[in-house]
């Protein structure tokens, strides 16, 4: 395949979800949508002149399967890819699309030319889809040029409106079109009647070549703290066998039970190696060691702070950082430095 010369060169690629799907017209069931016909059913596209390539997964796959080595898959599609096309545009199921984005973030060192998630809360064969205009806008976002450079070079979501960093969004609805927030962010664009970026919120093109990150280590967990958890609860978490890290989800700013067993228990696993990282609960907010008494013990025993980074980002980074043979020392230093724009260092 080669590049199509003075056009902006676009790859769709369709994993699976709910926005490729459209009601077959017998049996009324919803199937998947033939991307190979879709200037029939959108013959908008043509009015973007851009030349648009599309890339089905077969198998299709729901999000909610979504596995790292899906992961591993869909950056080797990019990375094949990365010289033919200006841009591209990942449809994905909105239930993990914040861990794929976030993952994709990491895996894709020195990116350069946008990468943006859409999807919907209801199929595109359905009249009052939000698909189509996310798809629109998604592709338009994609192939958006200044002065011969892409406005926006990173991994990003794009829903209902509004551009987002992909590592700094989660679901927070499942019913509204608005289904995604990023509550420690701002947005990167918003799109009305004009898309108004926000370019200061926009990463800066590096100009660096491609650097693709296939090696995660999947022996990461979570345990989310909540009132009345259980000695048995934690210690069966953190005696899972080969567990290099956990993301320890905590309330507020950090903090969690002062109770001498749980504290022994986190103490007891550091000290054999594993790596624990303190990430809040809430939405909006960052973790901040030491703020509360509560969390006093937790930066004695060696919990490493997570600032404002999301679960789904944290867990993706921890995948990347071990996969890539860091010892503990500098996986700590690195799990405190925003490497791909994912937290706000205060």
């Amino acid at each position: 395949m080669t590049r199509t010369e003075n056009k902006t060169n676009l790859l769709v690629i369709y994993t699976g979800g709910t926005i490729g799907m459209m009601k077959d017209p017998d049996s009324g069931a919803l199937v998947p949508f033939d991307f190979e016909h879709i200037y029939d059913q959108m013959p908008i596209l043509k009015n973007f002149d851009y030349r648009i390539d599309f890339h089905s997964f077969d198998p299709l796959i729901d999000s909610s399967n979504m596995k790292p080595s899906f992961w591993i898959r869909l950056a080797r599609i990019i990375e094949d890819n990365y010289e033919l096309y200006d841009g591209f545009v990942v449809l994905h199921g909105s239930d993990t699309m914040a861990y794929t984005a976030s993952a994709l973030s990491f895996m894709l060192e020195n990116l350069n030319k946008p990468v943006v998630f859409t999807g919907s809360q209801l199929p595109m064969g359905v009249i009052r889809t939000d698909g189509r205009e996310n798809f629109l806008a998604a592709i338009e976002i994609a192939a958006a040029k200044e002065e011969d450079t892409v406005v926006v070079p990173e991994v990003s979501i794009y829903f209902e409106n509004q551009l987002m960093r992909g590592n700094r969004t989660t679901k927070f609805n499942a019913e509204r079109f608005n289904a995604f927030v990023s509550g420690n962010y701002p947005l990167l664009a918003e799109v009305g009647v004009h898309i108004r970026y926000q370019y200061n919120n926009i990463l800066k093109p590096n100009f660096k070549k491609l650097k693709v990150h296939t090696q995660l280590d999947f022996n990461v967990t979570i345990l989310k703290l909540f009132p009345g958890i259980s000695e048995v609860v934690v210690k069966s978490t953190l005696s899972i066998p080969g567990l290099k890290a956990l993301i320890l989800e905590t309330f507020g700013s950090g903090n969690a039970p002062t109770d001498p067993w749980f504290i022994n228990c986190l103490e007891q696993a550091i000290q054999n190696g594993l790596l624990i990282l303190n990430v809040t609960q809430c939405k909006s907010g960052s973790v901040d060691i030491g703020k509360y008494e509560t969390s006093l013990d937790l930066g004695r025993i060696g919990v490493v702070g997570g600032f404002d980074i999301t679960t789904e980002s944290a867990l993706a980074k921890l995948m990347y950082l071990i996969g890539e043979g860091y010892p503990k020392e500098r996986l700590t230093e690195l799990l405190q430095t925003s490497i791909r724009g994912e937290m706000t260092i205060e």
